[in-house]
């Protein structure tokens, strides 16, 4: 099974990803996790990546498509794998489709969890909220000028993802909005 979430920051995604590798037994493929792991085991996309990284400079999409893609070749990924955070970008999208086709593979579906960003710039005051108030540390990102920045940045970048994959064929939406459960249950009949 491999899938694709959408959604803005606070979505849901990661929760949903989670659910699903447990239940599927197939990892979450982060971008950052497994770029710190190229960079960290030194593989030669790696030292590249470290060198753009030292140098101050943003690592380009042609060598996050081959970390990406050195990534799916690992043999945990062999039943399948969640992207978490990849692809950005449409034309992250039509590389992450060549690479595949290329492995003789195929996304199941991308899911978009499609959300109402009132209530998630609310969503996330409350967490905040509720994680100063058990005594917990709060993500230096986590107010609401912050997360706002983030939206804008999601629909002017990544939004554009949901017309590409409805393109494709391959964009399924659930309800975001819903409680964990009942968006689980949304994400297992599209699975089914």
């Amino acid at each position: 099974m491999r899938l694709i979430f959408l959604g803005p920051p606070g979505a849901g995604k990661g929760t949903q990803a989670k659910l699903l590798t447990e239940r599927y037994g197939i990892p979450q493929l982060s971008t950052g996790d497994m770029l710190r792991a190229a960079v960290a085991q030194a593989t030669d996309v790696g030292k590249r990546a470290k060198a753009v990284m030292d140098a101050g400079e943003l690592v380009s999409d042609a060598i996050v498509n081959e970390i990406v893609s050195d990534r799916i070749d690992a043999p945990d990924c062999a039943k399948g794998f969640i992207l978490d955070g990849y692809p950005r970008t449409v034309p992250q999208a039509v590389a992450l489709g060549q690479m595949l086709a290329g492995k003789g593979l195929k996304l199941d579906a991308v899911i978009e969890l499609k959300v109402d960003e009132t209530a998630l710039v609310k969503r996330m005051e409350n967490r905040v909220a509720e994680t100063i108030a058990a005594g917990g540390s709060v993500r230096s990102d986590d107010n609401p000028e912050a997360f706002k920045r983030r939206l804008t940045e999601y629909r002017e970048k990544t939004a554009p993802l949901s017309e590409h994959y409805a393109g494709t064929g391959e964009l399924k939406t659930v309800d975001g909005m819903a409680d964990v459960d009942a968006v689980t249950a949304q994400i297992e009949k599209i699975l089914a």
